[in-house]
């Protein structure tokens, strides 16, 4: 690797990186509205979420402003979202628990996955569109759903049917994409394993 590419993928300071931690900082203040019944504060904060995932990804390709800590922060901003999403909206009745724990159960097969990768001193798989899919499906469905708790019976009902539709494809394309992860995780390892074999 180039001086200068070292040099591009170890930068901290980076406008994808300033927009990645400004998420991550709205995590607590997200569970906070949640928890105290701010609904629709809470729906324009995961709106903005959403729409600053897909901004951090426009800004690092046109800037060309690509690191090693921005691979880290994007996704885990998506996936604290996701699952304090999932566990409020079981907490409020709004999403039976077993959605929460299939979600869970996903999360914690790519933790581990992730785990042994970084354990080996591998490079962590690429992020695959269908993973990028169904975290925006799942972004959409959940303040839809949280909309659906509102009052307005017309908006309520649209918002219950369509947050349903999201939130259901983007369940299935999320194991999809583990199932995608998982088979590149056995590719990357499997080097590994016939090389301390023959040792």
């Amino acid at each position: 690797m180039s001086a200068e590419v070292a040099d591009r993928t170890d930068r901290i300071v980076t406008v994808p990186n300033a927009i990645s931690s400004l998420r991550l900082c709205l995590v607590p203040v997200f569970i906070y509205l949640v928890i105290r019944h701010q609904d629709v504060w809470a729906i324009l904060v995961l709106a903005f979420s959403g729409v600053t995932d897909w901004l951090d990804g426009v800004a690092a390709r046109k800037l060309h402003q690509y690191s090693n800590l921005g691979r880290l922060l994007d996704p885990a901003a998506d996936r604290l979202f996701i699952l304090s999403s999932v566990v409020l909206l079981g907490w409020r009745d709004v999403v039976p628990w077993s959605i929460v724990a299939l979600l869970a159960a996903r999360e914690a097969i790519m933790a581990l996955a992730l785990l042994v990768l970084k354990l080996r001193g591998i490079d962590l798989p690429a992020v695959v569109f269908v993973g990028k899919a169904a975290t925006f499906a799942l972004m959409y469905a959940f303040p839809l759903l949280l909309l659906a708790e509102l009052s307005n019976r017309a908006i309520a009902n649209a918002a219950w049917v369509v947050g349903w539709a999201f939130a259901i494809w983007g369940l299935v394309l999320y194991w999809v994409a583990c199932g995608a992860y998982l088979i590149e995780t056995y590719r990357a390892l499997r080097p590994v394993s016939r090389e301390s074999q023959r040792v």
